[in-house]
């Protein structure tokens, strides 16, 4: 029933699928982001604790190992502050001058204490690779471990000393860089374990919800349907209301035990039960219908989706037209299976606007980009309507995503 001239296509293809199947395991090995900070202080402060007690090793006034004192303290505050996620999100002027005053708070004192004080420029080269730009990182703090080559040299110390100084710095940057990026990466990966439980809990509640309109939506519409047909069949034909009202009994019962087993996400529905209820709906409401169907092996997931799909086509159907025909074609080829589900009676004009129109073929979007699947409707000039949905008959994982909007523009019949 389609046509090139008369039909307008909304048509939606798969993006890349990156659903959360379900919670988030907690690898019981990993850190807590307390503990990690907890880990690089302590680093911190052990590296401080060498250059305390080379200063006290060597004679000094009282009045410079106040000063030094005071100076490691700072130096410490200024690296906890660079050893944060918040120092580099921080404007330029800011990261400038905080380098700044640790860059003096590093060098100055060589002057007084020479290579006692040395230890010192480790972290002065860390907060470098923290800060600054790969390209500038790496560079500045190599010269800073050239840079300790000097105060030996002023000493008089052999060369072995001014390699181990050297070597020292450049290490001891490298301690405070991955301690530093490791805190941060333990506290961003207990985040986002959070933000994942949070989306697979609206995940469940979205398919809780789904599930529900799937069900409710339909059944509700062939009670509805079936009820107006017993009322008008009561006073003429009492024998055949006694039927429908079985099947309405048999519809409600199924609902009921549909309904129980969605909470547990067992459900599984059929395509071919389906397409046969429909023709059996489709028939008492009038409407003409003609259907091919030619289906084989197909998983259960794509079954049960392409199922949701026929019975939501066939609520719109029921809601949204006054239809004389339908087509139905459901076929399995070269692997894919193709549902085509397809109206006359449809007001080219009516667009449903209202907040309770419902979101069906929005439910259908979600559940077809799960298998792999597209989804395509098809408007015509002459009142016709067509949906069709396509999917591998077996599922495949690793699966592209749809645009929620695009498919939005399609979601009335």
């Amino acid at each position: 029933m389609r046509s090139s001239d008369d039909r307008s296509t909304e048509e939606v293809q798969p993006g890349e699928w990156d659903g959360a199947a379900g919670a988030p395991v907690d690898p019981p090995d990993l850190p807590a982001p307390k503990l990690a900070r907890t880990i690089l202080t302590i680093a911190l402060l052990g590296y401080l604790s060498v250059t305390v007690i080379n200063l006290l090793s060597a004679p000094h006034s009282r009045l410079s190992l106040t000063m030094s004192l005071v100076g490691l303290l700072l130096i410490f505050v200024i690296q906890l502050r660079h050893s944060s996620a918040r120092a580099r999100q921080a404007p330029a002027w800011q990261r400038a001058l905080t380098l700044g005053a640790q860059a003096l708070l590093t060098y100055l004192p060589i002057a007084v204490f020479h290579s006692q004080w040395g230890a010192m420029a480790g972290f002065f080269a860390g907060s470098l690779l923290l800060l600054l730009p790969p390209r500038q990182a790496w560079p500045a703090y190599g010269a800073v471990g050239v840079t300790m080559l000097i105060p030996p040299a002023i000493d008089g110390l052999p060369v072995r000393e001014a390699f181990y100084l050297c070597q020292s710095t450049l290490l001891t940057g490298l301690v405070v860089y991955g301690l530093s990026r490791m805190a941060e990466l333990v506290k961003a990966l207990h985040d986002t374990r959070v933000e994942l439980t949070r989306m697979a809990v609206t995940q469940e509640r979205l398919r809780f919800a789904r599930d529900l309109h799937d069900l409710l939506g339909y059944s509700l519409s062939a009670i509805t349907l079936k009820s107006e047909l017993i009322h008008r069949l009561v006073p003429t034909h009492p024998r055949r209301a006694m039927e429908e009202i079985n099947e309405v009994l048999s519809i409600s019962r199924q609902s009921l035990a549909d309904v129980r087993t969605v909470a547990s996400g067992l459900r599984g529905m059929s395509l071919e039960q389906e397409l046969g209820s429909a023709r059996s709906l489709l028939t008492a409401a009038d409407v003409t219908v003609h259907a091919e169907i030619r289906l084989g092996r197909i998983s259960q997931q794509v079954d049960t989706v392409l199922a949701a799909v026929a019975r939501e086509a066939i609520t719109n159907l029921l809601r949204h037209s006054r239809a004389g025909v339908c087509e139905i074609e459901a076929v399995l080829e070269g692997g894919l299976v193709r549902l085509s589900v397809s109206n006359d009676g449809v007001d080219p004009s009516y667009r449903d606007t209202s907040p309770h129109s419902g979101s069906g073929l929005g439910n259908l979007q979600t559940r077809l980009k799960a298998v792999s699947g597209t989804l395509s409707v098809f408007r015509g000039a002459d009142g016709t309507f067509e949906l069709v949905a396509e999917a591998p008959a077996q599922l495949i994982r690793g699966l592209p995503e749809v645009d929620d909007d695009v498919y939005a523009r399609g979601s009335a019949a």
